[in-house]
């Protein structure tokens, strides 16, 4: 039987083999810089078209790991760079650069380009009143954005596109997609943020350092107009627009998909005959199998909860205040 990547894995985790493993490292390290230096950016047309890592993930990793432009293989970034901004302006993009990680100055530059140098030092300093004024003129003056800050995150939205400013780290991930999301902060952040857009009576409350806990209320006017029984209709009959379709026909469905990416789920009724949904988040979700087994929750997991609670929340909350 062949080498394989699983008894090198093995191999690595036992410390006895620390001289080895560092031996094994090397020959890795060293094979990287050469698939990147040496093979892949030498050729543009293959660095652009079919970069020889997948996604160009190990720019990714020189990325994330704080390495400088002079540790990077400067054209691969610059092809990376280049289709993130054509996919920003709505131009052809050889692939769509989901998950993609721009340092911050890079970032500003394509989607604050006149102001990117002022923004890069206001950011840099932490001088938000500054970099807030620069945002709401250009949100005045017609830019299709919304952002919100946290204590270590800017999240700036651009039209269903989410970008994340790790504000101690220097670069940005662009169009959020299938990267895990590390913190209960983010989580939060991005309920904050939709909240401004979609749903601004829903309550996000950060419940603990790993927990979010987010909450929407359906009146008792809709709840007391849905039917005891279960309403008979055809399928083309079927309108969600109307509570008595949706709760009967599509909540339970929600509720079920809900539950891959909650923690928890709450129903009550509160003494106003309002029904209280409560769905309480982790960075974590579940597959339900023959038990429930985790896995991490991703950016794009976030976006079915808030596509669910922004329409029951638009439908059945906001005509009703």
């Amino acid at each position: 039987m062949p080498l394989e990547y699983k008894h090198i894995l093995k191999f690595l985790e036992n410390s006895n083999n620390e001289r080895n493993n560092s031996e094994i490292l090397s020959l890795l390290i060293n094979r990287i810089r050469d698939l990147c230096f040496k093979e892949c950016q030498v050729d543009r047309i293959k660095c652009t078209l079919t970069p020889m890592c997948t996604r160009r993930y190990l720019l990714k990793l020189r990325i994330k790991n704080g390495l400088k432009m002079e540790d990077l293989p400067k054209f691969c970034y610059s092809v990376n760079k280049g289709v993130i901004e054509r996919y920003f302006r709505g131009k052809t993009v050889i692939y769509k650069p989901f998950d993609g990680y721009l340092y911050l100055i890079d970032f500003l530059d394509i989607f604050f380009h006149g102001d990117y140098r002022k923004l890069n030092k206001y950011i840099s300093f932490k001088n938000w009143s500054e970099t807030y004024k620069i945002f709401n003129e250009r949100i005045k003056n017609g830019e299709k954005f919304r952002y919100y800050k946290t204590e270590n995150y800017i999240l700036i939205k651009y039209e269903e596109r989410l970008h994340i400013i790790f504000l101690n780290k220097g670069y940005v991930l662009c169009n959020a997609n299938r990267e895990s999301i590390q913190d209960s902060e983010l989580i939060k952040g991005i309920f904050k943020l939709n909240a401004t857009i979609n749903f601004p009576e829903v309550s996000v409350k950060e419940i603990s350092s790993k927990l979010v806990d987010l909450r929407i209320k359906v009146p008792y006017d809709i709840i007391s107009k849905i039917s005891i029984e279960f309403p008979k209709m055809k399928n083309e009959d079927i309108d969600n627009n109307h509570p008595d379709n949706y709760f009967w026909n599509t909540f339970p469905d929600d509720l079920i998909k809900l539950s891959d990416y909650c923690k928890m789920i709450n129903l009550n009724i509160d003494n106003y005959g309002d029904l209280l949904l409560s769905l309480i988040i982790d960075n974590k979700k579940y597959t339900h199998t023959y038990k429930r087994i985790q896995d991490s929750l991703k950016y794009r997991d976030l976006n079915e909860i808030i596509k669910i609670v922004s329409f029951i929340y638009n439908k059945f909350y906001v005509i009703w205040i």
